[in-house]
């Protein structure tokens, strides 16, 4: 809960921005000097590439979300018996211990998407963030493909 509203805020800041950006940009594309121009067009610019990446990481969130309570609901979600910090986090050798098993079910079920995001969950255990994410995608793409 607390993330969504976290990005809730983050959503609502990032709108306001584009509003203020936005009156910023049409001042200075009003000027009608060139190099106040160039700056206004890149002020109109830049907040829509902020809002369109922000929008595609709220998607994930959604989508792996979904996925995973897909997973849940058919008792796929990994058991394994894992010491967490009072964070809640995994603790960092005991994920690292039960990699292995996850990836070579990856290796071995490579259109599972079941597979894949027990995967991305081993890797997010084991503190790589950026491989977690991308067995994640994976799953939601295998999983999509599924549904049809």
């Amino acid at each position: 809960m607390k993330t969504r509203i976290s990005v809730a805020l983050i959503a609502a800041v990032l709108v306001l921005y584009i509003v203020v950006i936005a009156q910023w940009a049409w001042l200075l594309l009003a000027s009608g000097s060139a190099l106040a121009v160039v700056m206004g067009v890149a002020l109109f610019v830049l907040p829509v590439i902020a809002a369109w990446a922000i929008g595609r990481e709220i998607w994930f969130g959604v989508r792996a979300e979904q996925v995973g309570r897909r997973l849940e609901k058919e008792g796929g979600l990994p058991d394994d018996d894992v010491a967490v910090h009072p964070s809640g986090r995994v603790v960092r050798a005991d994920g690292d211990a039960v990699f292995p098993h996850y990836r070579d079910e990856a290796q071995a079920h490579p259109d599972d998407w079941r597979a894949w995001y027990r995967l991305g969950l081993a890797y997010d255990a084991a503190g790589d963030r950026k491989r977690a994410r991308g067995a994640i995608r994976q799953s939601i793409k295998l999983e999509s493909a599924d549904k049809a």
